[in-house]
């Protein structure tokens, strides 16, 4: 009974201490006024008080804390240049149990650069790069003393210097003088840059190709110095190759020798057949879908072969195309393709075979260019007109695209400039020449909104225009023309009312969208032109439209009627689902 009685004194009496310690328990809270934004998240986070917030904190804690306070928040206003604050606090005790520490601080004058030495030798300077650099470090004569700002500028010359060849540089002299009293600060910094270096031996992983065929992949010229812009551009090139599912791009320093550096490529191969299917809709070509394969690499110099069939209520098409590819600092691209093309809509019928043989130049002066020749051969129907072409033409195009994001862009734009000519003499039924430009341009407006502008040029000369196709000629009308009007439904009309299309197109086009929620928004727009040979009628067509950031991408419904026509007032529907831009 004694040994009991002991255990359950002992027991009691932890538990009369383990209540008497909650009730010297207390909390506090924290409140700093006079600063905010970075300074303030700054002064919280060295503020030690502040970690206590959410602790259980005793009387003598919570006043020893206080009291080292006024130095921490006093330290943490240095990085922004504030060296000379005043900090100002209290605790108060508003109820038992509870402390609140109050904290006012007054900033006080910020530290000025008085003097700002950078020393980078001119042999680095005359690099545009490293020279931009330098000139752009802050901060500057006059300004704040920011020790965030200031290693940033450390770092952006310091990368300048190693993307430009100058591997081993290093910062041997870097110096802040604060003079406190009179809040200046002087800065003194120097390089020592070391050698340049030179493109070494570029050396490639184990891969499906042998090393002959990826060495045509070297963007430069053996002796040139050291660019990590190269080393950039070839892990693009060999990414856009399509060949390959992982590319990494390394210089090898550690075996850095005689003023050159070993370039190390790791490559990781893809699927070499590629199958995809869509399933589609749209109001100009009803539902349909569309089957392709592609061999991704035939043989050891890359080719690639594909084929697509598409199917819907407007259009069939059979397709197939052979690629060879010409890796490089200019790299080109040669396609060879046939094909069948069956398509119909209100105003025409179309069943057309086609060869082609195309260079495609991915990155010409900021464009894709493509140039090739055609070969149209088949049966049109135009309103009531039948026609037989043959048609050998030359097809150039350029296009750019640009957009701060894949599938909901606020800022971008996309270009087409084409450019076909044919001549009776060469396996044609007539000769033309025709132009035509493609612009869309979008941008944001406020927090939720945006504005897409949108304009189609095109004019022809032709000697015998009923010898073209449909799909030389010029029609308006349709979901990406000029909506509140049928596909195709606007063109020049023969004697018998049916629409046969147009030698020139002007077509232009204005919309706001407005986000109400994060994936749903709501259009309005206002699309006018026309497609004619001789006189220009001006049609125009407005409405608004629903839109959906789906998971399979851009879901747009637009509801639309002619406001300025002779072609009737009727509402129409229109879907699209696919990219901006």
């Amino acid at each position: 009974m004694t040994n009991l009685r002991i255990l359950l004194d002992a027991g009691w009496s932890t538990l009369c201490v383990f209540w008497a310690g909650a009730a010297l328990a207390d909390r506090v809270t924290v409140t700093i006024r006079g600063i905010e934004d970075q300074m303030l998240e700054s002064a919280r986070a060295d503020l030690e008080l502040q970690q206590y917030v959410d602790r259980d904190v005793s009387a003598a804690q919570a006043r020893r804390l206080f009291d080292r306070g006024k130095e921490q928040i006093t330290r943490s206003l240095e990085p922004f240049g504030y060296y000379n604050p005043t900090v100002e606090g209290r605790l108060e005790r508003p109820e038992p149990g509870k402390f609140h520490a109050i904290f006012d601080v007054t900033r006080g004058e910020p530290v000025i650069i008085q003097h700002s030495s950078i020393e980078v030798a001119p042999e680095a300077t005359e690099l545009a790069p490293v020279k931009q650099a330098v000139e752009r470090f802050e901060p500057k004569h006059g300004q704040r003393l920011d020790h965030a700002v200031y290693e940033r500028s450390k770092d952006q010359i310091s990368k300048a210097l190693a993307n430009d060849g100058f591997l081993s540089a290093q910062l041997v002299r870097h110096k802040v003088s604060v003079v406190r009293s009179a809040n200046t600060a002087d800065i003194d910094l120097a390089w020592d840059v070391g050698p340049r270096y030179r493109l070494g031996e570029l050396r490639f992983s184990q891969a499906q190709f042998p090393d002959s065929f990826l060495q045509k992949f070297k963007l430069w010229e053996d002796g040139e110095y050291y660019s990590a812009d190269k080393l950039l551009a070839l892990q693009q090139s060999l990414v856009d190759a399509d060949y390959f599912t992982s590319v990494a791009v390394a210089p090898d320093l550690e075996h850095a020798a005689n003023g050159e550096v070993p370039i190390d490529v790791m490559l990781v191969p893809a699927k070499r057949t590629l199958y995809t299917a869509n399933i589609y809709f749209s109001t100009d070509s009803g539902p349909g879908t569309k089957l392709s394969v592609q061999r991704r690499w035939l043989n050891d110099r890359g080719h690639k072969a594909g084929g697509q069939l598409e199917y819907s209520s407007r259009l069939k098409e059979a397709s197939t195309a052979y690629q060879i590819p010409q890796p490089g600092p200019r790299p080109r691209q040669y396609t060879f393709g046939a094909g069948y093309r069956d398509e119909t809509t209100d105003t025409s019928r179309s069943r057309m075979a086609r060869l082609a043989a195309n260079q495609v130049a991915e990155r010409w002066r900021g464009y894709t260019r493509t140039l090739g020749l055609q070969y149209l051969n088949g049966d049109f129907e135009i309103a009531d007109q039948l026609g037989h072409t043959s048609l050998l033409y030359f097809d150039g195009l350029l296009t750019r695209k640009q957009g701060n994001d894949i599938y909901f862009p606020t800022a971008g734009y996309s270009l087409l400039y084409g450019l076909r000519f044919g001549f009776e003499q060469l396996l044609s039924d007539t000769s033309f020449s025709q132009v035509r430009a493609e612009a869309k341009w979008l941008r944001k407006v406020g927090s939720d909104g945006r504005v897409i502008l949108r304009s189609s040029l095109g004019a022809m000369i032709v000697d015998n225009f009923d010898a073209l196709p449909p799909e030389l000629r010029f029609f308006a009308g349709g979901d990406r023309s000029i909506r509140g009007f049928d596909y195709q439904e606007i063109g020049d009309t023969d004697a018998s009312g049916g629409v046969i299309g147009g030698e020139y197109l002007v077509v232009g086009s204005t919309e706001y969208e407005h986000y109400f929620f994060p994936n749903w928004g709501a259009a309005v727009f206002v699309d006018a032109g026309d497609a004619f040979k001789t006189s220009f009628n001006l049609n125009v067509g407005a409405g608004v439209g629903l839109r959906w950031k789906s998971p399979i991408g851009m879901v747009r419904v637009d509801v639309a009627r002619p406001v300025v026509s002779d072609l009737g007032d009727s509402w129409r529907l229109h879907l699209i689902i696919g990219p901006d831009l």
